[in-house]
């Protein structure tokens, strides 16, 4: 653990703060709608004409907002440049994962990689602008990997997807 810098006063968030939301500068609305609302399945909960959209899982007001308002018909931003690298989407139970990869596999919709990394297991995909997603599903924690020492170790491995799309057929 660092130690803390005694000239700066420490600060830490309050407990129980959570990241609410991510707004996304996209090219095409309808476009990611397609990808976002009808094949992820984010529910539309606000619509401003043709320039923005809002999405939710669930009853929240938004999870996702989508706009034109700076980059219509613009190119995705570049790889190797600052910027978002993904949105990290969770889902509640490891059917659900399960479920979602079926569906982009129907879809035809190209998967960029999948890892299990011990405390979860993970799902890689570009939107329609090349933005980075992430779509998870969180080990429980008592099961998380520790060192010997008891601090978190996460890892990089390969996903076994046929084993993940098995869950299916087995429930």
């Amino acid at each position: 653990m660092k130690e803390e810098d005694p000239a700066r006063p420490s600060y830490r968030l309050p407990e129980g703060t959570s990241i609410g939301h991510v707004h996304l500068k996209v090219s095409d609305l309808e476009r990611a709608l397609s990808f976002y609302r009808d094949l992820l399945g984010f529910r539309e909960t606000q619509r401003y004409g043709t320039q923005a959209a809002f999405l939710a899982a669930g009853d929240y007001h938004h999870h996702i907002g989508l706009n034109t308002w700076y980059s219509k018909d613009g190119p995705p931003a570049p790889k190797n440049a600052p910027g978002l690298f993904h949105t990290a989407i969770r889902y509640p139970k490891q059917g659900d994962l399960a479920r979602v990869l079926v569906r982009l596999r129907d879809a035809g919709y190209p998967l960029t990689g999948a890892a299990d990394h011990g405390v979860s297991q993970a799902l890689y995909l570009d939107d329609p602008d090349g933005n980075g997603v992430e779509l998870y599903w969180d080990r429980p924690m008592e099961e998380w990997p520790l060192t010997r020492g008891g601090s978190l170790e996460m890892y990089t491995r390969p996903l076994d997807l046929e084993a993940l799309a098995r869950m299916l057929e087995n429930s």
